[in-house]
């Protein structure tokens, strides 16, 4: 049986602007509106710096809220 988890992540502005999801194959990433996930990643501090990776230049650290 699987199980997932999903957070979500919120910009300064209170703004969505991705999200992370466990499962069974580990921490997948997706910016918010984007179409397919940045990719998949061994741990949540990986995947959140990866997220945080891609927005905007000088962005503020995410929020990260589990739903």
């Amino acid at each position: 049986m699987s199980s997932s988890s999903l957070w979500v992540a919120y910009g300064s502005e209170g703004n969505v602007v991705g999200s992370v999801r466990k499962d069974d194959d580990g921490y997948t990433v997706t910016i918010a509106g984007a179409e397919a996930s940045l990719g998949t990643y061994p741990s949540m501090d990986i995947a959140k710096n990866a997220l945080h990776g891609h927005l905007a230049p000088g962005a503020d650290w995410p929020q990260f809220r589990e739903h």
